[in-house]
C-alpha cells in the first residue's frame, strides 16, 4: 500500500478522524459538565473513562455514516495510530500528577498533550487542519496556565475546540470516496 493509499484508506474509514474529534469534544464537555454538577475530582474521571470509550464509539458514529470505522488491516498508519496514544499516557499522568499540586492545571496539561497528539494526524490523514486544532489545543492549554484559568476552563475550551474542528473535518471528509483495485 502505498502512502497516500494508506492515507485516503485512514480519512476514508474514520470519516477522516472527524468522528473521533466530535466524540472527544463530547467527552471534554462532559467532564466539563461534570465539574459544575460534581467535583474537580469526578471530572478527571469522567474525562479519563470517557477517554477510553472515545475510538470505539467513534468507529460506531463512522459506522452509521456509512464508513467501515476500521482500517484496511494492511495499511502501516494503523501502527502510528496505536503508537501516538503513548503521548495521551504521559500526558494522563503529568495531568493528574501535577494536579495535585496545582489542580487548574490538570485540563491545560491534557490539551497541550492532546494537542501534540493531533499534529501526528496530519501524516495519519493527509489532513493540514489537524496541525491547526493541534496548535489551538497547546495554546489554549499555555494559555490557561499563564492566566490563571479556573479548573473547568481548559475542559469547555478543549471540548468546544474540538467539536467545531470535527465539524469541519467531517465536512471536508463527506465527499471522499475509497477507490478500490
Amino acid at each position: 500500500m502505498k502512502f497516500e493509499e494508506a492515507q485516503k484508506d485512514m480519512d476514508f474509514s474514520y470519516f477522516g478522524g472527524g468522528a473521533g474529534v466530535l466524540v472527544s469534544g463530547m467527552v471534554w464537555s462532559l467532564a466539563g459538565l461534570v465539574a459544575i454538577l460534581q467535583s474537580n475530582q469526578a471530572s478527571m474521571l469522567t474525562l479519563f473513562i470517557g477517554g477510553m470509550f472515545i475510538h470505539p464509539l467513534a468507529m460506531l458514529l463512522a459506522k452509521s455514516l456509512k464508513r467501515p470505522g476500521n482500517h484496511n488491516p494492511k495499511n502501516p498508519l494503523g501502527k502510528l495510530a496505536l503508537e501516538s496514544t503513548v503521548i495521551l499516557f504521559v500526558g494522563l499522568f503529568l495531568a493528574f500528577y501535577v494536579a495535585k499540586l496545582h489542580v487548574e492545571w490538570f485540563y491545560p496539561i491534557m490539551l497541550m498533550a492532546i494537542g501534540v497528539r493531533y499534529l501526528i494526524f496530519n501524516t495519519l490523514y493527509g489532513a493540514k487542519i489537524y496541525w491547526v486544532l493541534g496548535g489551538v489545543l497547546m495554546l489554549s492549554g499555555m494559555f490557561c496556565i499563564l492566566l490563571g484559568a479556573n479548573f473547568i476552563i481548559g475542559a469547555f475550551i478543549g471540548g468546544l475546540t474540538e467539536i467545531i474542528f470535527s465539524l469541519v473535518i467531517l465536512n471536508k471528509s463527506k465527499g471522499l470516496v475509497l477507490k478500490t483495485a
